[in-house]
């Protein structure tokens, strides 16, 4: 896939972390047709990209994603059904089905605005950092409709259900330290550190058994829909598919370290990984 031939998304790279970025600043990057149909290709090509280890999500300019491009994803679309078909199912293709099931480690770099439908894509990314002076809001309810399109679905199972009412009714915004209060993001620092922060994170990342990283967001996400019984059933054949899947031998290898070699002690540094 040719990445200079886009226009509403840029892709770069930093080692081993690719970032995507939404790239309509003028808008906020406020998320248009063409930008869905991007972010869906973008996502397939990168799945299987061996030289991306950690993907980093984030926006162009002062904003991270204002939500949905109010005009022309909704009004331009109204008399259009063909097209609006198409463009929603891109929507929900790229902001959760391939992005939370994106087989490697995912960071929202959350620069500035985000807002509304940006949840989604918040949400379904694996971790979060934030500038403090970001700012966040389900502005919905000023439009006259509802956090709709997944948006009400990720706040009620990812925040306290308080906060998701209250934010979702008042339409109240706030700044990166609350997002990282009520834990709708893992942490929040000054914008100035925010690259270095999420590098630094993304770098860790990418240090790990990759099959194992695989197995374990896969894992996570769905043993929260399950019942205990369910869970345990789940999880052990994970852990068997892990080790069948993983070309490192990552669990012999770590045992070894540990009980051979006396070189690898948890809490005491990180496990040696040598990359096939």
């Amino acid at each position: 896939m040719d990445f200079d031939k886009l226009q509403a998304v840029k892709v770069e790279r930093q080692g081993g972390i690719t970032f995507v970025i939404l790239n309509r600043p003028e808008k906020r990057n406020a998320m248009s047709p063409q930008l869905h149909f991007e972010m869906v290709e973008v996502l397939k090509e990168l799945a299987e990209d061996e030289e991306t280890k950690v993907l980093v999500l984030t926006g162009a300019g002062e904003s991270w994603c204002a939500g949905q491009d109010i005009k022309l994803f909704f009004r331009e679309l109204d008399d259009k059904p063909k097209e609006r078909h198409l463009a929603r199912l891109a929507n929900h293709e790229w902001r959760w089905t391939l992005l939370s099931s994106f087989p490697k480690p995912t960071i929202a770099m959350v620069n500035g605005y985000c807002f509304g439908g940006a949840f989604v894509q918040l949400f379904a990314c694996d971790f979060a950092i934030a500038a403090d002076e970001a700012q966040f809001g389900l502005s919905e309810v000023n439009w006259g409709i509802l956090p709709g399109g997944l948006v009400g679905k990720v706040i009620v199972d990812g925040l306290s259900y308080r906060d998701a009412v209250w934010y979702s009714m008042t339409g109240d915004s706030f700044d990166g330290k609350k997002a990282a209060e009520i834990k709708l993001i893992n942490k929040s620092v000054p914008a100035v550190d925010l690259r270095a922060a999420t590098v630094e994170l993304a770098e860790t990342l990418a240090r790990k058994n990759p099959q194992t990283l695989r197995t374990i967001k896969e894992s996570l996400r769905l043993v929260r829909g399950m019942s205990v019984d369910q869970a345990a059933d789940y999880l052990l054949a994970k852990e068997r598919e892990m080790r069948f899947m993983d070309t490192e031998s990552g669990r012999a290898e770590a045992m070894k370290q540990f009980l051979d070699d006396k070189t690898y002690r948890p809490g005491m540094g990180e496990y040696q990984r040598e990359e096939s």
